[in-house]
């Protein structure tokens, strides 16, 4: 092996090893920013961002088994009810308490916030596999597929849905 070789092969692993150094001091002395009660920076939001959605384009492949009718979107609104609503919010309770200590904040649909422009795989992901480092729970250790894909089919079709479902939505807290 020549010396311009044995060179560029010993300062690229003296640069990983000095970054390595620098991660681990950054991380070992606490550098890293960990409070809750601060917002995400910039570069954290978009770190997040891009991982999730990368994630999503990969494994959000998901097609529901259940119709989009009145008895699957009631079921969805009443596990919404049950498992959702005291940090997303509903109606009745557009802003619950326990939601202002979340950072990030999550997506409060009784204010008025939705997700029916996104894929239904997408949503069905994240219920299930729930979203790390935002508070966001994997609900496949708590509810069944068909109540998932309840949740999800009633969270899709919020914007459209029939007198009596939008009326349970409407009264719940």
């Amino acid at each position: 092996m020549n010396k311009l070789v044995l060179g560029v092969l010993i300062g690229i692993a003296g640069t990983t090893l000095i970054g390595l150094a620098c991660g681990y001091f950054v991380i070992a002395e606490g550098l890293l920013p960990a409070r809750g009660d601060v917002p995400p920076d910039k570069f954290e939001t978009w770190a997040a961002h891009t991982a999730l959605h990368a994630v999503l384009r990969r494994e959000a492949t998901d097609v529901s088994p259940l119709k989009t009718d009145e008895t699957t979107l009631m079921a969805g609104a009443k596990v919404y009810a049950a498992n959702c609503s005291g940090c997303h919010g509903a109606p009745a309770n557009p802003t619950p308490d326990f939601a202002k200590g979340f950072n990030p904040g999550p997506t409060l649909f009784g204010n008025g916030d939705d997700v029916t422009d996104d894929p239904e795989a997408a949503i069905y992901w994240k219920v299930k596999h729930g979203i790390k480092f935002t508070g966001m729970p994997a609900f496949s250790p708590t509810l069944t597929e068909k109540e998932m894909w309840e949740v999800t089919t009633f969270l899709k079709n919020q914007d459209k849905l029939p007198v009596k479902v939008a009326a349970l939505w409407k009264s719940m807290k």
